[in-house]
C-alpha cells in the first residue's frame, strides 16, 4: 500500500482534492466566505500537490498508481508523463485564479445557485486531473464523460430557455460524438492492440494504414470537446453560461481536455513513425488546417464579444490538432506549448470580456466605444491576452506558433506555415480593432470628456491582471515547458 508521501499517494490526494472539495462547499452554502475559502483552499492544496509531482517527472520519471482491475487488460490506472503534467498545471493553476475571478463576479451579478457553481467546478476540475494523469484509453473515457455531466449544470446555470437549449446540444455533440465514435475507437483499439495502455511509441505499430486513418478519424472526431468543424457547434452555444464558466470551457479544462486527449492519443497510442510512416495523419492535416482558417473568418462576423472569443478559441484549438496531426517530436512540442499559451491568454479575455459586462452591462462589440476611458486595467489586459493570441514578442502565443511552424517544415508541410502565417493576420483583425474601438473612440455618452472610472470588482480586475502578467512571463518562461515537453520522448523510469 502506497503511503501518502508517495508519488502514488500524491497521485490519490491530488483527484481526491477536488473531489472532497465539493463534498464540502454544500456545507456552507448559507456562508459564502467560508464556502469560497474551501473553494480556493482547494484550489491551492490541488496546485500544491501536481508541484510535487511535477519534480519527479522534470527528473525522467512517471509516477504511477496501478489501480483498480476491471476487465482483463483494462483497468482504472493513472501515470503522470510530461505532457499530463503540463495539463495538470495549467488547469490547477487557473483554477485557483478563476475561483478569485467569480467571487467577484458572481457576487456582483448577483447571480443564482452559486453554492451549485462551486461544487460543479470542483468536479469539473476533479475529472479533469483525472484526464491529465489517466494511465490508459478507458481512464481516460470515464474522466472525459464525468466532465462532460459536472460541467453541463454549468452550461444550463441560468435555467432559462436558452440556457437549456444549449446544454442539450452541449449533451448531444459531447455524449452523442463520445459514445458514437470515442468508444468504438477504443474497443477497435483494444482489439488490435490487445492493451488500452498508454506506451511510448505508440501501441499500434503493424496495423495497416487505411486503418490508421479510419482509426484516428474515429478518435478526433469522436473527441468532441477539441471543437474540430463540423463539432463545434456546442462551444459558441455555451456562452450562454456565467463568464468564469466559459474561461472554463475555452482556458482551463473542457476544450483543453479535448485537444490533450488527441496529442495523447497520437502520441502514446498511434504512435509518431507508426502514423507518419502509413501516411494515416495526412488528412487531418488539412481538416485541422481548413477549421483553423474557417473559424477565423466567422469571428470576424461576430458583434457579441463572448461569440467571437469562442469561435476564436475553435480556431486556436485547431493549431493544436494540426500539430498533433504532423507527428513529429517539433510539433508535439509546439502543441504542448499552445495548450500553455492559449489558456493565460484566452482566460484573460474572458475574463476582461466578463469585466465589462460586470462593470457596462456591455456585450456587444459595437457598444463598446470608448470604454477603455472607464476601464483602462481591463482593456490594457484584453491588449496584451490578444497579443498573446496574435503571436507576438514579447507575448507567450508567439513561442507556441513558432515551434508549431517549425514542426510544420519538419514533416514538410510549406503549407501550414503558410495557414499559420494567415491565421495571425486574421487575430490581428478580429482583436485588435476591439482594443482600437475601446481606447480611440470616444464614448456615446455627453459627458465623455469627463468619464470616471468604472471598473469590475477587485477580484475581478486582480484575476485578469494574474493571467495578463502570465502572457508575459511565459514567453520569457517558455524554455521550462519545452524542457518539460521534451521528457515524452526521454526513456522514462517509473515510479510508484
Amino acid at each position: 500500500m502506497s503511503t501518502i508521501a508517495s508519488p502514488a499517494g500524491l497521485i490519490l490526494l491530488a483527484l481526491a482534492v477536488p473531489f472532497a472539495a465539493s463534498a464540502v462547499i454544500p456545507l456552507f452554502r448559507r456562508r459564502p466566505n467560508l464556502r469560497e475559502a474551501v473553494t480556493l483552499i482547494a484550489a491551492a492544496v490541488l496546485f500544491a500537490l501536481v508541484l510535487a509531482i511535477a519534480g519527479p517527472v522534470m527528473g525522467d520519471a512517471r509516477p504511477q498508481w496501478a489501480g483498480i482491475q476491471v476487465l482483463p487488460g483494462v483497468a482504472i490506472a493513472f501515470q503522470v508523463e510530461p505532457l499530463g503534467m503540463l495539463f495538470a498545471l495549467v488547469a490547477s493553476a487557473l483554477w485557483i485564479v478563476n475561483s478569485i475571478y467569480s467571487i467577484g463576479y458572481m457576487r456582483a451579478n448577483d447571480e443564482p445557485r452559486q453554492t451549485g457553481y462551486y461544487v460543479c467546478f470542483a468536479l469539473a476540475l476533479g475529472s479533469t486531473i483525472g484526464i491529465a494523469f489517466s494511465a490508459n484509453l478507458f481512464t481516460m473515457f470515464l474522466f472525459y464523460e464525468a466532465l462532460t455531466l459536472s460541467t453541463f449544470p454549468l452550461v444550463t446555470h441560468h435555467r432559462d430557455a436558452e440556457a437549456m437549449r444549449s446544454g442539450r446540444l452541449y449533451l448531444l455533440l459531447l455524449l452523442g460524438s463520445s459514445l458514437l465514435l470515442f468508444l468504438p475507437a477504443i474497443i477497435i483499439t483494444f482489439m488490435l492492440a490487445g492493451t488500452v495502455r498508454f506506451e511510448p511509441g505508440g501501441i499500434l505499430a503493424g496495423t495497416g494504414g487505411t486503418l490508421l486513418a479510419v482509426l484516428l478519424g474515429l478518435y478526433v472526431f469522436g473527441i468532441g470537446k477539441a471543437a474540430v468543424m463540423p463539432l463545434h457547434r456546442w462551444l459558441p452555444a455555451a456562452m450562454v453560461a456565467p463568464t468564469p464558466v466559459s474561461a472554463l470551457l475555452h482556458a482551463v479544462a473542457v476544450v483543453k481536455a479535448g485537444v490533450f486527449c488527441v496529442v495523447k492519443i497520437v502520441v502514446y497510442v498511434f504512435g509518431l513513425e507508426t502514423l507518419a510512416a502509413a501516411g494515416a495523419n495526412d488528412w487531418l492535416v488539412y481538416v485541422g488546417s481548413a477549421s483553423l482558417l474557417l473559424a477565423s473568418c466567422i469571428a470576424l462576423t461576430r458583434d457579441n464579444l463572448k461569440a467571437r472569443l469562442a469561435y476564436s478559441t475553435i480556431s486556436q484549438l485547431a493549431y493544436i490538432v494540426v500539430g498533433a496531426a504532423l507527428a513529429n517530436a517539433t510539433s508535439i512540442a509546439g502543441s504542448g506549448l499552445h495548450i500553455a499559451t492559449h489558456a493565460v491568454g484566452k482566460i484573460t479575455l474572458f475574463f476582461c470580456a466578463g469585466a465589462i459586462y460586470t462593470a457596462l452591462h456591455k456585450t456587444e462589440i459595437s457598444d463598446m466605444a470608448g470604454i477603455g476611458r472607464k476601464m483602462p486595467v481591463t482593456m490594457t489586459a484584453f491588449l496584451i491576452g490578444s497579443l498573446s493570441i496574435i503571436g507576438l514578442p514579447p507575448f507567450a502565443g508567439t513561442w507556441s506558433k513558432w515551434v508549431l511552424a517549425l514542426g510544420a517544415l519538419d514533416a514538410g508541410y510549406v503549407s501550414v506555415v503558410a495557414v499559420l502565417m494567415i491565421s495571425s493576420l486574421l487575430n490581428v483583425a478580429y482583436l485588435l480593432p476591439i482594443v482600437a474601438r475601446a481606447f480611440f473612440l470616444p464614448l456615446p455618452e455627453p459627458s465623455a470628456g469627463a468619464a470616471k472610472l468604472q471598473e469590475a470588482p477587485a477580484p475581478c480586475l486582480v484575476a485578469l491582471c494574474v493571467t495578463a502578467a502570465l502572457c508575459i512571463v511565459l514567453f520569457f518562461q517558455a524554455g521550462v515547458i519545452e524542457n518539460l515537453l521534451a521528457g515524452i520522448f526521454a526513456s522514462p523510469s517509473s515510479t510508484g
